[in-house]
Protein backbone atom coordinates (compact mmCIF):
# COMPACT_ATOMS: atom_id res chain seq x y z
CA UNK A 1 0.00 0.00 0.00
CA UNK A 2 1.62 3.17 -1.23
CA UNK A 3 0.81 6.76 1.21
CA UNK A 4 -0.88 7.79 -1.51
CA UNK A 5 -3.76 5.00 -0.55
CA UNK A 6 -3.50 5.14 3.10
CA UNK A 7 -6.31 6.00 5.32
CA UNK A 8 -6.25 8.32 8.03
CA UNK A 9 -7.36 8.45 11.55
CA UNK A 10 -11.11 10.61 11.66
CA UNK A 11 -12.70 11.94 14.74
CA UNK A 12 -15.71 9.95 16.07
CA UNK A 13 -18.14 12.19 15.17
CA UNK A 14 -17.51 12.41 11.49
CA UNK A 15 -20.18 10.64 9.97
CA UNK A 16 -22.87 13.75 11.14
CA UNK A 17 -20.42 15.79 8.56
CA UNK A 18 -20.95 13.18 5.61
CA UNK A 19 -24.27 13.16 6.37
CA UNK A 20 -24.07 16.76 5.84
CA UNK A 21 -22.49 16.68 3.00
CA UNK A 22 -24.30 13.94 1.51
CA UNK A 23 -27.54 15.72 1.76
CA UNK A 24 -26.60 18.81 -0.16
CA UNK A 25 -25.21 16.47 -3.11
CA UNK A 26 -28.57 14.94 -3.16
CA UNK A 27 -30.36 18.20 -3.57
CA UNK A 28 -27.67 19.59 -5.85
CA UNK A 29 -27.81 16.23 -8.54
CA UNK A 30 -31.59 14.80 -7.55
CA UNK A 31 -32.57 13.16 -10.81
CA UNK A 32 -29.34 10.57 -10.37
CA UNK A 33 -30.19 9.97 -6.31
CA UNK A 34 -33.70 9.92 -6.44
CA UNK A 35 -33.89 7.29 -9.91
CA UNK A 36 -31.29 5.12 -7.92
CA UNK A 37 -33.58 5.22 -4.58
CA UNK A 38 -36.07 4.46 -6.60
CA UNK A 39 -34.78 1.78 -8.34
CA UNK A 40 -34.17 0.05 -5.13
CA UNK A 41 -37.41 0.40 -3.54
CA UNK A 42 -38.80 -1.48 -6.99
CA UNK A 43 -36.12 -4.14 -6.03
CA UNK A 44 -37.00 -4.76 -2.07
CA UNK A 45 -40.95 -4.79 -4.03
CA UNK A 46 -39.57 -7.38 -6.69
CA UNK A 47 -38.12 -9.46 -4.21
CA UNK A 48 -41.16 -8.99 -1.53
CA UNK A 49 -43.22 -10.60 -4.85
CA UNK A 50 -41.65 -13.29 -5.58
CA UNK A 51 -40.82 -14.55 -1.88
CA UNK A 52 -45.06 -14.19 -1.34
CA UNK A 53 -45.52 -16.21 -5.02
CA UNK A 54 -42.70 -19.05 -3.86
CA UNK A 55 -44.29 -19.43 -0.22
CA UNK A 56 -41.08 -18.40 1.23
CA UNK A 57 -42.07 -15.14 2.65
CA UNK A 58 -39.13 -16.42 5.27
CA UNK A 59 -36.49 -14.85 2.80
CA UNK A 60 -37.89 -11.74 2.49
CA UNK A 61 -35.43 -10.30 5.28
CA UNK A 62 -32.22 -12.15 4.31
CA UNK A 63 -32.94 -11.36 0.91
CA UNK A 64 -33.65 -7.87 1.28
CA UNK A 65 -30.30 -7.58 3.62
CA UNK A 66 -28.43 -9.67 1.30
CA UNK A 67 -29.88 -7.54 -1.49
CA UNK A 68 -28.30 -4.05 0.19
CA UNK A 69 -24.63 -5.76 0.28
CA UNK A 70 -24.52 -5.25 -3.27
CA UNK A 71 -25.99 -1.44 -2.57
CA UNK A 72 -22.75 -0.20 -2.09
CA UNK A 73 -21.50 -0.82 -5.67
CA UNK A 74 -24.86 -0.40 -7.55
CA UNK A 75 -24.74 3.65 -6.02
CA UNK A 76 -21.16 4.00 -7.95
CA UNK A 77 -23.15 6.50 -9.74
CA UNK A 78 -23.71 8.81 -6.96
CA UNK A 79 -20.09 8.31 -5.91
CA UNK A 80 -19.32 9.76 -9.17
CA UNK A 81 -21.78 12.66 -8.96
CA UNK A 82 -20.24 13.61 -5.73
CA UNK A 83 -16.09 13.12 -6.92
CA UNK A 84 -17.27 15.36 -9.94
CA UNK A 85 -19.19 17.75 -7.94
CA UNK A 86 -15.84 17.97 -5.68
CA UNK A 87 -13.79 18.82 -8.37
CA UNK A 88 -15.81 21.32 -10.45
CA UNK A 89 -16.63 19.28 -13.23
CA UNK A 90 -19.92 18.27 -14.66
CA UNK A 91 -22.31 15.93 -13.76
CA UNK A 92 -24.23 15.24 -17.26
CA UNK A 93 -24.99 11.51 -17.21
CA UNK A 94 -22.68 10.52 -19.94
CA UNK A 95 -19.61 11.89 -18.31
CA UNK A 96 -20.71 9.28 -15.19
CA UNK A 97 -21.10 6.63 -17.49
CA UNK A 98 -18.04 6.92 -19.24
CA UNK A 99 -15.84 6.70 -16.06
CA UNK A 100 -17.79 3.79 -14.80
CA UNK A 101 -17.37 2.31 -18.05
CA UNK A 102 -13.56 2.82 -17.55
CA UNK A 103 -13.29 1.41 -14.38
CA UNK A 104 -16.20 -1.51 -15.06
CA UNK A 105 -13.48 -4.23 -14.29
CA UNK A 106 -12.36 -3.78 -11.65
CA UNK A 107 -15.96 -2.56 -10.15
CA UNK A 108 -16.91 -5.76 -12.00
CA UNK A 109 -14.32 -8.11 -9.60
CA UNK A 110 -15.60 -6.22 -6.88
CA UNK A 111 -19.20 -7.13 -7.45
CA UNK A 112 -18.69 -10.56 -7.89
CA UNK A 113 -17.22 -10.69 -4.78
CA UNK A 114 -20.29 -8.99 -3.13
CA UNK A 115 -22.30 -10.85 -5.14
CA UNK A 116 -20.95 -14.33 -3.84
CA UNK A 117 -21.05 -12.98 -0.27
CA UNK A 118 -24.70 -12.50 -1.01
CA UNK A 119 -25.53 -15.76 -2.70
CA UNK A 120 -24.17 -17.10 0.50
CA UNK A 121 -26.40 -15.07 2.97
CA UNK A 122 -29.30 -16.48 0.95
CA UNK A 123 -28.29 -19.88 1.73
CA UNK A 124 -26.92 -19.67 4.96
CA UNK A 125 -30.78 -18.31 5.84
CA UNK A 126 -32.38 -20.96 4.36
CA UNK A 127 -30.64 -23.70 5.89
CA UNK A 128 -31.01 -21.64 9.63
CA UNK A 129 -34.55 -21.77 8.20
CA UNK A 130 -35.03 -24.98 8.09
CA UNK A 131 -33.10 -26.18 10.47
CA UNK A 132 -35.10 -23.94 13.32
CA UNK A 133 -38.35 -23.98 12.20
CA UNK A 134 -38.87 -26.82 9.53
CA UNK A 135 -39.11 -27.25 5.76
CA UNK A 136 -42.68 -27.46 6.15
CA UNK A 137 -43.39 -24.07 7.43
CA UNK A 138 -45.10 -21.89 5.35
CA UNK A 139 -47.51 -20.21 6.69
CA UNK A 140 -50.05 -17.44 4.42
CA UNK A 141 -48.56 -13.76 4.83
CA UNK A 142 -51.30 -12.31 7.17
CA UNK A 143 -50.79 -15.36 9.44
CA UNK A 144 -47.29 -15.09 9.37
CA UNK A 145 -45.88 -13.02 12.60
CA UNK A 146 -48.52 -15.22 15.12
CA UNK A 147 -47.21 -18.74 13.10
CA UNK A 148 -43.45 -17.13 13.82
CA UNK A 149 -44.83 -16.56 17.63
CA UNK A 150 -46.01 -19.88 18.26
CA UNK A 151 -43.34 -21.64 16.26
CA UNK A 152 -41.00 -23.34 19.38
CA UNK A 153 -38.24 -23.00 17.07
CA UNK A 154 -38.34 -19.00 17.41
CA UNK A 155 -35.80 -18.32 19.78
CA UNK A 156 -33.00 -20.05 18.35
CA UNK A 157 -33.87 -18.95 14.59
CA UNK A 158 -33.45 -15.42 16.20
CA UNK A 159 -30.47 -16.03 17.82
CA UNK A 160 -28.60 -17.71 15.06
CA UNK A 161 -30.26 -16.06 12.34
CA UNK A 162 -28.89 -12.56 13.81
CA UNK A 163 -25.64 -13.66 14.54
CA UNK A 164 -24.63 -15.05 11.81
CA UNK A 165 -26.67 -12.10 9.83
CA UNK A 166 -24.66 -9.57 11.95
CA UNK A 167 -21.32 -11.54 11.01
CA UNK A 168 -21.96 -11.38 7.30
CA UNK A 169 -22.93 -8.35 7.60
CA UNK A 170 -19.63 -6.63 9.05
CA UNK A 171 -17.59 -8.51 6.39
CA UNK A 172 -19.41 -6.96 3.98
CA UNK A 173 -19.08 -3.96 5.94
CA UNK A 174 -15.24 -3.71 5.93
CA UNK A 175 -15.25 -4.95 2.24
CA UNK A 176 -17.26 -2.45 1.08
CA UNK A 177 -17.05 0.40 3.08
CA UNK A 178 -14.66 2.64 0.94
CA UNK A 179 -13.61 -0.02 -2.06
CA UNK A 180 -16.00 1.45 -4.60
CA UNK A 181 -15.24 4.91 -4.24
CA UNK A 182 -11.67 4.27 -4.58
CA UNK A 183 -11.68 2.20 -7.56
CA UNK A 184 -13.59 5.64 -8.82
CA UNK A 185 -11.19 7.90 -8.07
CA UNK A 186 -8.13 6.09 -7.83
CA UNK A 187 -6.48 3.37 -10.85
CA UNK A 188 -6.01 1.04 -8.33
CA UNK A 189 -7.60 -2.89 -8.13
CA UNK A 190 -10.40 -4.23 -6.82
CA UNK A 191 -8.26 -6.03 -4.44
CA UNK A 192 -6.31 -2.85 -3.33
CA UNK A 193 -9.18 -1.18 -2.73
CA UNK A 194 -10.64 -3.68 -0.55
CA UNK A 195 -7.37 -3.94 1.61
CA UNK A 196 -7.83 -0.30 1.98
CA UNK A 197 -11.34 -0.36 3.19
CA UNK A 198 -10.47 -2.31 6.16
CA UNK A 199 -7.70 -0.89 6.99
CA UNK A 200 -9.23 2.55 7.14
CA UNK A 201 -12.61 0.47 9.06
CA UNK A 202 -9.92 -1.19 11.20
CA UNK A 203 -7.99 2.21 11.96
CA UNK A 204 -11.31 3.92 12.85
CA UNK A 205 -12.96 1.73 14.73
CA UNK A 206 -15.31 4.16 16.66
CA UNK A 207 -16.33 6.85 13.64
CA UNK A 208 -17.24 3.38 11.38
CA UNK A 209 -19.03 2.06 14.08
CA UNK A 210 -20.93 4.91 14.57
CA UNK A 211 -21.15 5.22 10.54
CA UNK A 212 -22.02 1.69 9.85
CA UNK A 213 -24.84 1.94 12.70
CA UNK A 214 -26.64 4.96 10.98
CA UNK A 215 -26.59 3.09 7.91
CA UNK A 216 -28.86 0.70 9.73
CA UNK A 217 -30.84 2.85 11.30
CA UNK A 218 -31.45 4.92 8.11
CA UNK A 219 -32.25 1.64 6.37
CA UNK A 220 -34.10 0.26 8.71
CA UNK A 221 -36.70 3.39 8.81
CA UNK A 222 -37.03 3.20 5.11
CA UNK A 223 -37.91 -0.02 5.19
CA UNK A 224 -41.02 0.72 7.52
CA UNK A 225 -43.06 2.27 4.64
CA UNK A 226 -42.21 -1.14 2.38
CA UNK A 227 -39.51 0.14 1.02
CA UNK A 228 -40.76 3.37 -0.04
CA UNK A 229 -38.21 5.41 2.29
CA UNK A 230 -35.27 3.52 0.12
CA UNK A 231 -36.06 6.55 -2.86
CA UNK A 232 -34.22 9.32 -0.02
CA UNK A 233 -32.66 7.10 2.25
CA UNK A 234 -30.53 5.37 0.31
CA UNK A 235 -29.22 8.24 -2.17
CA UNK A 236 -27.89 10.03 1.18
CA UNK A 237 -26.00 6.70 2.20
CA UNK A 238 -24.75 6.78 -1.35
CA UNK A 239 -23.44 10.60 -1.36
CA UNK A 240 -22.27 10.49 2.00
CA UNK A 241 -19.95 7.74 2.10
CA UNK A 242 -18.13 9.41 -1.28
CA UNK A 243 -17.39 12.11 1.48
CA UNK A 244 -16.20 9.20 3.91
CA UNK A 245 -14.00 8.47 1.68
CA UNK A 246 -12.68 11.53 0.60
CA UNK A 247 -12.39 12.16 4.45
CA UNK A 248 -10.39 9.02 5.57
CA UNK A 249 -8.16 9.23 2.66
CA UNK A 250 -7.62 12.57 2.37
CA UNK A 251 -4.06 13.80 2.36
CA UNK A 252 -4.05 15.84 5.57
CA UNK A 253 -2.29 14.38 8.88
CA UNK A 254 -4.14 12.60 11.20
CA UNK A 255 -6.63 14.07 13.28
Amino acid sequence: MTSATAPRRVAHDRPWAWLAAGWRDLWAAPAVGLAYGLALAAGGWTLALLAQRAATLWAILPATAGFLLIAPLLAAGLYEVSRRRAQGLPTDVRAILSRLAERGTQLGFLGGALLLLHLFWLRLAALVFALCLGTDFAPPIDGLPLAMLRAPGLMPFLILGTGSGLLLAALAFCTAAFAAPMLLDRDVSAIEAIIASWQAVLRNPRPMALWAGLIVLFTGLALVPFFLGLAVAMPLVGHATWHAYADVFSEEQDS
